[in-house]
């Protein structure tokens, strides 16, 4: 068993969620109403459960006094190794929907596979996420639907979303050489698999909200690598600031 390999594998499943879950925590209190701010919360708060048991199993992996806070809170920039779906920030209700979506289609399909792994502890913690995972993907897909077959604004700003968010899909079906390693072993998922799937799914909601898919074909990338855009530091500075600043702090 490759240690790092698997380490660094667990990190590109799960910084994804720790990022997304920062995004929508920032929400609290901002919904377009109680009922959705509540919504938006818990989803947040489900991602944030989920990223403890992999953090928790990161860090055994690891040894040392790794712990799961040192691995969420403690890393720079560049070893973050999240999607830059992501990382973007909550333009309007249209962006934060469209995000979440287009992360939550994906998020489903790798979960379903994943319980699959060879590796016990992986496959228990996705089988135990598919629930959550479940309905925040019809949380997000329901919304869609809402806004885009909505009013006439509702529409404009739903497919505004869309479009500029269309650019950061594709790199969630890039594979790394550490995934490849687990691929190969039996315990990661290969995400290509499922891409055409992917689509698919995220275009009949998009047809029935009455939404274009884009055309373009230009597609960002970066995040896998430890490279992100200017969005993510800002994200960080929010999430670290307590662990930065009052270091091994206890309550």
């Amino acid at each position: 068993m490759n240690n790092q390999a698997l380490y660094n594998y667990i990190l590109g499943v799960t910084d994804n969620s720790l990022i997304l879950a920062q995004r929508l925590g920032e929400l609290c209190g901002h919904g377009p109403s109680l009922e959705t701010d509540i919504a938006i919360t818990n989803i947040s708060l489900d991602l944030l459960g989920q990223c403890r048991s992999y953090y928790q199993y990161a860090a055994k992996i690891k040894g040392g006094d790794t712990t799961e806070d040192s691995i969420a809170m403690l890393r720079t920039e560049r070893e973050y190794v999240n999607v830059l779906l992501v990382e973007q920030p909550n333009e309007h209700f249209g962006f934060v929907i469209a995000r979440q979506f287009l992360f939550d289609v994906f998020h489903l399909l790798q979960m379903q596979e994943l319980q699959n792994s060879k590796d016990e502890t992986l496959a228990s913690i996705a089988a135990k996420n598919i629930k959550e995972t479940l309905y925040h993907r019809r949380f997000s897909s329901d919304w869609v639907k809402r806004l885009g077959d909505g009013t006439e604004q509702s529409h404009a700003k739903m497919q505004e979303a869309i479009d500029a968010l269309w650019r950061y899909t594709n790199e969630l079906f890039e594979i790394t050489e550490d995934d490849q390693k687990m691929i190969d072993a039996g315990i990661g998922v290969d995400v290509s698999k499922f891409k055409e799937t992917y689509y698919k799914q995220v275009a009949e909601v998009l047809e029935e909200a009455t939404l274009k898919v884009p055309e373009n074909k230009y597609f960002q990338t970066g995040g896998k690598k430890g490279i992100h855009t200017e969005h993510l530091g800002y994200l960080l500075t929010d999430l670290q600031y307590m662990q930065r600043t009052y270091p091994n702090m206890k309550w």
